[in-house]
């Protein structure tokens, strides 16, 4: 007769995701694990699989997260310029927010991890793939409305957003200060305008 699980799977991912966070994966031990979810190995393994596994279930977890939040900026922006605005301030008050200067797990892991597994990479790559899609969408909107210039390409401005999202995510492990960051969110939407 197959285990059946007997723990709430929602809250052990949030558990493992913060040893994630906060260690990386390579730090975080399979007894910090035990430890922060409270199962034990046998557990974890056969719910799911190994470390990897279950990281990668981590990632997916705060993958979606973000993804809902975003979806949610963009059925209340007004225009495409102010969806953009809106999604780096989304990543504002999360930096903000983030006493322990953890900074963004999967910005975090592209550091750690790319092209150390084939299976984090492409889920990277994918990651990386769907958010330059939703902002070259976004960029051919407001050059369509002229929100935005047409001075690049909407390809370009995409990698261009994309680019500075992930820095912006990285120097927030180091500055926390508000105004500071918001000058930089000024600073790169400026070239759109």
């Amino acid at each position: 007769m197959p285990k059946t699980e007997v723990f709430n799977k929602e809250i052990v991912l949030n558990q493992a995701s913060h040893v994630f966070h906060t260690k990386g994966y390579n730090a975080a031990s399979m007894q910090d694990l035990v430890d922060a979810t409270g199962l034990n190995r046998s557990s974890i393994y056969n719910s799911f699989g190994n470390k990897h596994n279950l990281f990668l279930e981590c990632l997916k977890v705060y993958q979606n997260k973000y993804q809902r939040s975003i979806s949610n900026l963009l059925l209340k922006a007004n225009c495409p310029l102010k969806a953009i605005e809106s999604i780096f301030e989304l990543y504002l008050e999360e930096i903000v927010k983030d006493n322990d200067n953890k900074g963004c797990l999967i910005t975090n892991c592209k550091s750690e991890m790319a092209n150390q597994d084939s299976t984090i990479n492409n889920f990277l790559i994918n990651n990386q793939e769907s958010t330059l899609a939703l902002f070259e969408d976004l960029v051919n909107q407001g050059q369509e409305n002229s929100s935005i210039n047409r001075n690049r390409t909407p390809k370009d401005y995409a990698l261009y957003l994309f680019t500075a999202i992930q820095g912006f995510r990285m120097t927030g492990i180091l500055i926390d200060n508000k105004q500071q960051l918001q000058s930089l969110i000024n600073t790169t939407l400026q070239n759109l305008k």
